[in-house]
């Protein structure tokens, strides 16, 4: 990350460049991380996993609509726009689990807690692709929800499970492939995070106080109610434990890529996440050692 904010800072990275490396990492390594995970033969518990994380995933982002609908609405920002409101509402529900949320489960909790993350990433690109998009453009149709199904990373995910449920093993020659492309994942993702810094005009960002808002009730109360359902819900401390992790995360960096394509503010949403990341800083390691102690 600091790499990333350096060659940010020398201009070695520009802003058209910055979006093609997350259009590979998005399209290209996190499919291939994704397909990866599954194991070449059927495990009854790893299905167990996929399946809590499919279910738990899909409930948490259900109760973080509901939530982001009472915090974010025209009573509690009587100043703000339908956008500015929407924006929050999108930066409270979906956070970094794609860009950061995949390098930081494997490095903390090791391969097989890929597993539910593989089932959580499901139900999180329907969402975004979903009702991510009908909070930007206030509107959704069939087309959308076409291109969501059509989604590389859904598509990876559905066919890695097929071919672990049947036991369906690749050449090894396609293993080592997929392997080495879903390795970049993690390095080129937090040089992306790391050039995003580098373009922050912080004492701007300080007047902002919306933003602030924003990424403090994301940062904190997306884990805490995590933690709160899936605990009341009898799920493993494992599988609790990494979603916990991804709803500590900060904000979507698709939010900005999302508010310049459906017509809203980038500046803003650009803003807002980089706040959110700033601030995850803090709250990311003070969140998991209280929730997960």
């Amino acid at each position: 990350m600091v790499l990333g904010f350096f060659l940010g800072k020398a201009k070695w990275i520009s802003e058209g460049t910055n979006k093609q490396l997350i259009n590979i990492l998005l399209m290209v390594a996190m499919p291939a991380a994704l397909f990866g995970a599954f194991p070449q033969e059927f495990d009854r518990e790893a299905l167990n996993s996929f399946l809590m994380g499919l279910g738990g995933g899909t409930l948490v982002l259900l109760s973080l609509a509901v939530i982001g609908k009472l915090f974010f609405n025209k009573w509690t920002l009587p100043k703000a726009g339908r956008y500015a409101r929407s924006e929050s509402q999108f930066a409270l529900i979906f956070n970094n689990a794609a860009f950061l949320g995949l390098p930081l489960v494997l490095t903390i909790f090791g391969q097989e807690a890929m597993m539910p993350y593989c089932g959580f990433i499901i139900p999180f690109n329907i969402a975004l692709f979903g009702y991510g998009v009908y909070l930007m453009k206030g509107k959704f149709d069939g087309k959308m929800l076409v291109s969501t199904l059509l989604n590389p990373n859904i598509i990876a995910v559905m066919v890695g499970c097929a071919l672990f449920v049947t036991s369906t093993g690749l050449p090894e020659i396609f293993n080592s492939t997929i392997g080495t492309v879903a390795q970049i994942m993690t390095p080129l993702s937090l040089i992306c995070i790391g050039y995003m810094l580098s373009r922050a005009e912080i004492k701007k960002l300080i007047k902002k106080r919306r933003l602030f808002i924003t990424a403090a009730v994301q940062l904190t109360v997306g884990p805490a109610l995590t933690w709160v359902i899936l605990w009341a819900l009898g799920v493993p401390m494992e599988v609790r434990n990494i979603l916990v992790l991804i709803q500590a995360l900060p904000t979507a960096t698709s939010l900005g890529l999302f508010a310049e394509k459906y017509g809203g503010d980038p500046v803003s949403a650009s803003e807002l996440v980089v706040i959110s990341t700033i601030m995850s800083v803090v709250t990311l390691p003070v969140m998991l050692g209280l929730l997960l102690a």
